[in-house]
C-alpha cells in the first residue's frame, strides 16, 4: 500500500490520548487532523452526549460511521476516531483498507482517572464508571488489536513521547 495515500488512525479507549496525540502527531507530520466526535458535532450542531440522549448509542454510531467513511475517503490524514468506532464491522473495514492504524493501549486504571471528571462521557454516567471501563475494555480490546497495524504501550509514554515513538515507526514503515 502506498504509504502517501494513506491516513493514520488512532483508535482506543475514551481517553487514551487519540485526540491529543492525533493533533501533535499532524503537526509533527504536516498532516490534517480530524476527531470523529467533533466532525460529528460539527455536522449536527450538537454535543455527542446529546446525541446519545436523543437518538441512543444505534443513533450515533450510523453517524460516527459515516463520518469515518468520509474522512477515510480523503487519504493524508490524522484521525482520531471515537473509542466505539470499531464496534462497527464497516468501520474496521474501512480501516484497515485506507489507513495506518495504531491502537493507544492505556489500562483501565489510567483511563479511569483521567475521564471521572468528564461530564461528555455519556458511557460513563453510570453508578460505577471504573466497573464500565473494565467492560467497555474486554469488548473492545480485542477489536482494537484486529484493527492495529502498531500498538502503542500508552501506560510508557505521555503524549509527547508516543508521538515521537509513532513518528518513527511510520517513517520506518514508509522506508520499506
Amino acid at each position: 500500500m502506498n504509504q502517501e495515500n494513506l491516513s493514520i488512525v488512532l483508535v482506543g479507549l475514551m481517553g487514551s490520548g487519540k485526540t491529543t496525540i492525533g493533533r501533535l502527531l499532524a503537526r509533527r507530520i504536516g498532516l490534517p487532523f480530524y476527531d470523529s466526535d467533533h466532525e460529528v458535532e460539527r455536522r449536527t450542531g450538537v454535543k455527542v452526549a446529546t446525541i446519545f440522549d436523543v437518538e441512543g448509542e444505534a443513533g450515533f454510531r450510523v453517524r460516527e460511521a459515516a463520518t469515518i467513511a468520509e474522512l477515510l475517503g480523503s487519504p493524508g490524514s490524522i484521525i482520531a476516531t471515537g473509542g466505539g468506532a470499531v464496534l462497527r464491522p464497516e468501520n474496521r473495514a474501512a480501516m484497515k483498507a485506507r489507513a495506518w492504524v495504531v491502537y493507544l493501549d492505556v489500562p483501565v486504571r489510567q483511563l479511569y482517572e483521567r475521564t471521572r471528571h468528564d461530564p461528555n462521557r455519556p458511557l460513563l454516567r453510570v453508578p460505577d464508571p471504573l466497573k464500565r471501563l473494565e467492560e467497555l475494555r474486554a469488548e473492545r480490546d480485542p477489536l482494537y488489536r484486529d484493527v492495529a497495524d502498531f500498538i502503542l504501550d500508552g501506560a510508557r509514554y505521555h503524549s509527547g513521547a508516543a508521538v515521537n515513538r509513532i513518528s518513527k515507526e511510520w517513517e520506518r514503515r514508509s522506508e520499506k
